[in-house]
């Protein structure tokens, strides 16, 4: 479940979000992505992610390196606990007004705060990577997202279901809110915010204040590079959505309510999230942690 530049098939979504102080950074969340995809294009494609930040730009990209299967294991942590199927360089700059242009894993990732200026940043992108950009769904991001960094990581056929984790950390807009970028269009055109779309989620979520015997422990490869562990939390807690559609939008659970494990409280919300009340629900059974 996400955005598509063109026609596309995306399944098996794993979805992080964690809340933690850096030794470097401050408070931060973390985001981690990742799925299978099926480019439907005759050419390149690309996958678009908003991501709820006061600046972003190619630092904040944390390469998986080996542990190319950091997001599987948080899965198979909290699996036996929620159930199966059955919860819920290039140029570039990170100011405002530019776009950044640079490779991560097997994407080329244009990262920009204003959507409408991606287009003349696209030539920066390798012809086998460059994919059509619609206009129309480049305004429906500046009209619902104002202020909202823009990731769009374009791919090429080869390479649609190679990529590793998308992994990236960011100073949040909400720091005692986490949100999960889940929206979703297949087609290359503005996302249809009235209707209800499929789900295939693991929804998983961590922080580092979490009290004892929260969650579930990660088994992570011993050899991981410390620079990635120092982002990774030590237990999870994570619902299955798949049973039913749910409301197009982000997957949302207050720092509060993650605390306290009541992943049943995880709702969607549509966009623009500061001017919208919430919908409701959008779990579709158990959410148990």
């Amino acid at each position: 479940m996400c955005v598509s530049m063109d026609q596309a098939e995306f399944s098996g979504t794993t979805l992080y979000a964690g809340r933690l102080r850096h030794d470097t950074h401050g408070l931060i969340h973390v985001l981690g992505y990742q799925n299978t995809a099926v480019n439907l294009a005759d050419g390149p494609n690309a996958m678009l992610l908003h991501l709820p930040a006061r600046r972003m730009s190619r630092a904040n990209f944390i390469p998986a390196g080996r542990s190319s299967d950091v997001l599987s294991r948080m899965v198979d942590a909290v699996r036996p606990v929620a159930g199966t199927r059955s919860g819920v360089a290039f140029m570039g700059s990170d100011d405002s007004g530019r776009v950044e242009v640079f490779d991560h894993d097997i994407y080329t990732v244009l990262l920009a705060t204003d959507p409408t200026l991606l287009h003349a940043a696209l030539a920066q992108v390798p012809p086998h990577r460059r994919p059509r950009l619609n206009p129309l769904l480049l305004e429906f991001y500046a009209d619902h997202y104002p202020g909202y960094p823009i990731a769009v990581c374009c791919f090429d056929n080869a390479a649609a279901e190679q990529a590793k984790p998308l992994l990236m950390w960011y100073e949040p807009m909400y720091p005692n809110r986490l949100t999960l970028p889940a929206l979703d269009c297949h087609t290359g055109e503005p996302p249809d915010l009235k209707g209800k779309v499929p789900a295939d989620h693991w929804v998983l979520f961590g922080t580092d204040e979490a009290p004892d015997d929260w969650g579930e422990p990660v088994s992570y490869p011993p050899r991981m590079r410390h620079e990635l562990r120092g982002f990774l939390p030590d237990t999870v807690m994570g619902a299955y959505f798949g049973e039913r559609p749910l409301l197009n939008g982000d997957f949302v659970l207050t720092h509060k309510d993650l605390l306290a494990g009541r992943l049943n409280r995880i709702r969607r919300l549509p966009p623009p999230h500061v001017h919208r009340k919430r919908s409701g629900p959008g779990s579709g059974g158990n959410a148990r942690g």
